[in-house]
C-alpha cells in the first residue's frame, strides 16, 4: 500500500513539474510574441532562439523565428527556420508563402529533388514511419493467425501479403526521403560572401556564389570546411559555420 501511495506521488509530482515547464514555455511564448509585435525583433528572436534550444519545438515556434529574422534583415536563419517548419509540418500555408518571399529578397538557390522526393514531399518522414509501422503489425498479425489456424483463410493471405506490401513501400519512402537532397543532409547557408571551392582553401578556384539561404546537402567534412552538393548540380567545399542543417 505505502508503495502504492509513493508511487502515485512521484506520478502527481511528475504531472506537477510538466504542467510547470509547459506553463514557462507558454510565457516564453508568449513574451517572444509581444516583443515581435512591438518591433523588438533581436529581442525576440532571444527569446524564440531560447524555447528552441529548450527542445519547445513547433512549426509555429520555427515560423515565428523566421518571421523575427527575416524582419530583423537576415535572410539566411530566415530561411533556415521557415524551412525546419515545413520539415515539421509541410502543408503550413503561411510559412510556405513566406519562404517563397525571403527567397526572391535574397537570391537563393535552391537544390532540384528528384522525381521520387517530388512525388513524396506531401508527408513528413515521421508519417510515412507511423504508417510503416501500421503496415507491419497487420502484416505480423496476419502471418501469426496463418501459422495458428486450422483453415488458411484466403481474406489473411491476402491481408498480410498486402500488408507487406505497403510496409515494403512505405520504408523505401522512409529511406528515400531521409537520404534525398531534402532529407537529413539538408542545410542552408547562413553566412554572408559564401562561396563553394574546388578545395579546402580560401583561394581555391571558386565552384559557385551561395546567397544566404540557399540549399545544400552535407555529404562530408574536412577540418574546418564542408564538402557539399550544390545547386545547378555543382559539388564544392564551404567553410563549415557558413551552413546550417534543417535538421535538428
Amino acid at each position: 500500500m505505502k508503495q502504492s501511495i509513493s508511487s502515485l506521488c512521484a506520478l502527481l509530482g511528475l504531472l506537477t513539474l510538466t504542467s510547470s515547464v509547459l506553463a514557462q514555455s507558454d510565457a516564453q511564448f508568449a513574451k517572444a510574441n509581444q516583443e515581435y509585435a512591438a518591433g523588438h525583433f533581436k529581442e525576440a528572436i532571444d527569446d524564440y532562439e531560447t524555447l528552441v534550444r529548450s527542445g519547445e519545438w513547433s512549426a509555429n515556434l520555427f515560423y515565428d523565428l523566421g518571421n523575427a529574422y527575416f524582419r530583423n534583415g537576415d535572410f539566411g536563419r530566415s530561411i533556415l527556420n521557415y524551412e525546419r517548419a515545413l520539415a515539421l509540418e509541410p502543408h503550413h500555408p503561411e510559412t510556405q508563402a513566406n519562404l517563397r518571399i525571403a527567397r526572391d529578397e535574397a537570391r537563393a538557390l535552391e537544390l532540384q529533388p528528384g522525381w521520387p522526393e517530388h512525388y513524396l514531399r506531401f508527408a513528413t518522414v515521421n508519417h510515412y514511419t507511423i504508417g510503416a509501422a501500421i503496415a507491419f503489425w497487420f502484416a505480423a498479425f496476419g502471418m501469426t493467425r496463418l501459422v495458428y489456424a486450422r483453415r488458411r483463410s484466403s481474406g489473411l493471405i491476402t491481408l498480410s501479403i498486402f500488408s507487406l506490401a505497403i510496409f515494403g513501400l512505405l520504408a523505401a519512402s522512409v529511406f528515400r526521403i531521409d537520404r534525398g537532397g531534402k532529407g537529413r543532409a539538408l542545410a542552408i547557408v547562413t553566412g554572408s560572401g559564401v562561396e563553394a571551392r574546388v578545395a579546402t582553401a580560401d583561394n581555391a578556384n571558386s565552384v559557385l556564389a551561395l546567397p544566404p539561404g540557399s540549399e545544400v546537402n552535407i555529404l562530408s567534412q574536412r577540418g574546418d570546411w564542408t564538402y557539399a552538393a550544390l545547386p545547378n548540380n555543382l559539388r564544392g567545399w564551404i567553410p563549415w559555420q557558413s551552413a546550417e542543417p534543417v535538421r535538428l
